[in-house]
């Protein structure tokens, strides 16, 4: 027989107190509780009717997360700088003298005073090195959007761990109010018998004691309630102290134990597509370099103009020149060469970095599969037998009490024994639930 009706068979005897004790789902009646301990101090708690299922926290997180904002700019700044790649130098223009004579020297001819010169220089890039750099600019971008996403998979993780310590935090105040419910019968049964000789008055005092114990774990368990809701009101870029509530129905998904591939980790995670991406850039840095054996032009025009005017009947002079570099001499390739062997030396090291990374997380995956099926046998064995067995010890000691065949410290034990177990599987379920949340760190889901 469930301890329920076995309690509620003792409420007759409690006709002659006022307050009416309740067992129903929900708080303790506060006039009760202020009676048994007066000098308690029940915070201030707001329970709004808003409710926050973890979608809508994730998304919020998504939408709203400063620490998720520079990932665009710095993707946008890199597109930016990639069209810069397109520009020419600016031209160069010069003013100066040609074939003049120095000064305080004796000119005997008139078209011996030389010409004043006007020059205009321009640069023309060779198209495929704008076309490498930009392409390579370009990756940077795609590099900068995949590190957003582990920022993102690290942020979602930190508030499902929030949420999930919230769930058991608000079973833990499910139990405790039961319990405190349980030990103003007790109390108030042992102020009704002390009068008759039918108990002590250690046992008065004993059932008190237990009850400023309960407030205790009360205020705890609010204070960290209010700590995680703090904690994903910051997440989510709301004021901390706006108060909202979680959806207590939702149950995480037990995770499947088939053990992903190595490919499809790499498929999933992001810290794994970032270094894809960082190898892509690293190619096309490659290419950037490899251009750079490409000649880069320059066109020159000078025009001349002579100091001794028309009537010597010197002509004006002008001159073009076109010139084209040689990068391929051994002096000036040295440099893009030692970059390029150098690129592909850091590719390759990635390369092994990635993979180790791969293994890695496939281990760690596996490990946590074993975790999270042994503890969910532990919690089945809590849910099924250890609980169900010690709440029967406590109603036989209750209906044992009842019929004045047993000691108000024989009941208390036996509550205090069911409670401990209780409090123990909520600390494993929330062991449990950030199993799931790491195993769902890794894979990304």
């Amino acid at each position: 027989m469930s301890w329920r009706p076995r309690t509620k068979r003792l409420l007759p005897a409690l006709i002659c107190l006022t307050t009416h004790i309740g067992f129903g789902q929900g708080l303790p009646d506060r006039r009760s509780a202020d009676a048994v301990t007066p000098d308690r101090v029940t915070p201030d708690r707001v329970t709004p009717d808003r409710v926050f299922p973890l979608d809508s926290v994730l998304a919020r997180i998504d939408q709203n997360n400063p620490l998720l904002k520079p990932f665009g700019s710095r993707a946008a700044a890199a597109r930016a700088y990639a069209e810069g790649a397109r520009s020419w130098m600016a031209p160069m223009v010069g003013v100066g003298t040609f074939m003049a004579p120095y000064p305080m020297q004796m000119v005997m001819d008139e078209r011996d005073r030389g010409y004043g010169m006007i020059s205009v220089e321009q640069d023309i890039p060779n198209p495929a090195k704008q076309r490498a750099t930009r392409i390579f600019q370009q990756s940077k971008a795609d590099v900068e959007q995949a590190g957003r996403g582990v920022t993102l998979n690290r942020l979602r993780a930190d508030a499902k761990q929030l949420y999930f310590d919230w769930l058991v935090l608000e079973k833990r105040r499910g139990v405790l109010a039961e319990n405190r419910r349980i030990l103003q019968l007790m109390k108030r049964l042992a102020d009704i018998r002390y009068p008759y000789q039918q108990g002590s008055l250690s046992n008065v005092y004993k059932a008190e004691g237990r009850l400023y114990e309960l407030d205790n774990m009360v205020t705890m368990t609010d204070a960290e309630i209010a700590r995680k809701q703090i904690g994903l009101n910051t997440l989510m870029n709301r004021p901390t102290n706006e108060a909202f509530r979680i959806d207590t129905t939702y149950r995480p998904a037990a995770p499947t134990q088939v053990l992903p591939t190595t490919d499809e980790i790499g498929s999933v995670r992001s810290d794994i597509r970032r270094m894809d991406r960082k190898i892509l850039s690293m190619q096309a840095g490659i290419e950037a370099q490899k251009a750079q054996a490409r000649p880069d032009f320059r066109l020159r025009f000078d025009h001349m103009q002579p100091f001794s005017g028309v009537k010597s009947m010197m002509p004006t002079q002008f001159t073009l020149m076109g010139m084209i570099s040689i990068p391929i001499v051994p002096w000036a390739s040295q440099m893009y060469k030692a970059e390029i062997k150098g690129m592909q030396l850091d590719i390759e090291a990635m390369r092994y970095e990635r993979e180790g990374m791969l293994v890695e997380t496939q281990g760690m995956v596996a490990q946590m599969l074993t975790d999270i099926k042994t503890m969910r046998t532990q919690l089945d064995n809590y849910e099924r037998r250890v609980i169900p067995t010690l709440r029967k010890n406590y109603d036989t000691q209750l209906i044992a009490y009842e019929q004045n065949k047993g000691e108000l410290p024989m009941v208390i034990d036996a509550w205090e024994t069911l409670n401990m177990t209780q409090m123990d599987y909520l600390t494993r379920l929330g062991d449990y639930y950030r199993m799931i949340v790491s195993y769902e760190r890794e894979l990304e889901k």
